[in-house]
């Protein structure tokens, strides 16, 4: 283009006819009869020279070494107690049952009664509601509610509802019990829950608070997830809360819907309680949560 070259008029030498530099190059001298200077070759530049193989020093590294020592502590207090417990609940054997629960009916009452509770200086939960429907489920099966001695020769069948919940405090699970369940309303149950945290979070219950239970329904699922829970002899049932999660439901007319759904387990004395009685029992206790109308018509 600076030159006013027709490239039709030059013969290319390249591949295929292709014009190269010198092609152009050797154009201008026939038609000016001047004599250029040759097109600069690329230079190449070599490559920098290897570096000789060196031994590269590897540091040697120190361990770590802790300043810390182990500590030995007697077992003793409320785990001195877990070990003997949990030791005799061993030589029962438990019979498990799980199924799970449709808490949908009961959350919506619940977000109903919590500014009536708050304006009587409580704090409502769903307990409440868990213990009276086991209480209620206890009067169809008194069995449930009931103690054998070590030889498992004698049943005895208590008369008071004392249903022991388990309370996450500075010195672990700690299990208290609500006493006469069965005699209680909602609230009573509620205000007394109440007490019994406040007491263990600061580690002042009773002996009173923490003997004489007759049932237990722990709450893990307060914590978080579910479990397979551990016979406190000489009950013969557990029980285990799990969290209740937001889930896709069907109804009862086969239509998706949300549910406020809690996973449930049982564990039962194997030797005096059949599998059929813990379900039976387990029905029971959920037709009082999932349609609460019917806890109305059993209180008294």
């Amino acid at each position: 283009m600076e030159n006013s070259i027709k490239l039709s008029e030059v013969i290319g030498s390249g591949k295929d006819g292709g014009i190269l530099k010198e092609d152009i190059l050797n154009y201008l001298e026939k038609l000016t009869g001047a004599t250029l200077p040759p097109s600069p070759k690329a230079e190449i530049t070599p490559p920098p020279p290897k570096p000789k193989d060196r031994t590269i020093p590897i540091p040697i590294s120190q361990p770590p070494v802790s300043t810390s020592k182990d500590r030995t502590e007697p077992v003793k207090g409320f785990h001195g107690a877990m070990v003997k417990t949990m030791s005799a609940a061993l030589k029962t054997p438990h019979f498990g049952y799980c199924d799970e629960v449709d808490l949908t009916e009961l959350v919506k009452l619940w977000e109903e009664l919590k500014p009536t509770a708050f304006a009587r200086g409580i704090k409502l939960s769903f307990m409440p509601f868990f213990l009276k429907a086991a209480s209620l489920g206890l009067l169809q099966f008194p069995i449930l509610n009931a103690s054998v001695d070590e030889n498992c020769q004698n049943i005895t069948y208590k008369a008071s509802h004392n249903i022991g919940i388990a309370m996450d405090t500075g010195q672990g699970l700690i299990v208290s019990n609500v006493k006469n369940v069965q005699i209680c309303s909602i609230f009573e149950i509620d205000t007394e829950l109440n007490r019994l945290q406040k007491l263990g979070s600061v580690g002042q219950l009773s002996t009173s608070d923490l003997l004489g239970g007759t049932f237990t329904l722990p709450n893990i699922g307060s914590i978080g997830g579910a479990a397979k829970p551990v016979i406190l002899p000489p009950e013969v049932v557990t029980g285990a809360l799990g969290t209740i999660k937001a889930l896709p439901h069907l109804n009862e007319k086969g239509e998706g819907c949300k549910a406020q759904i809690m996973n449930m387990s049982w564990s039962a004395d194997h030797r005096i309680i059949d599998g059929a009685t813990v379900s039976r029992f387990s029905n029971s206790w959920k037709s009082y949560l999932e349609a609460l109308a019917f806890m109305l018509l059993d209180l008294k």
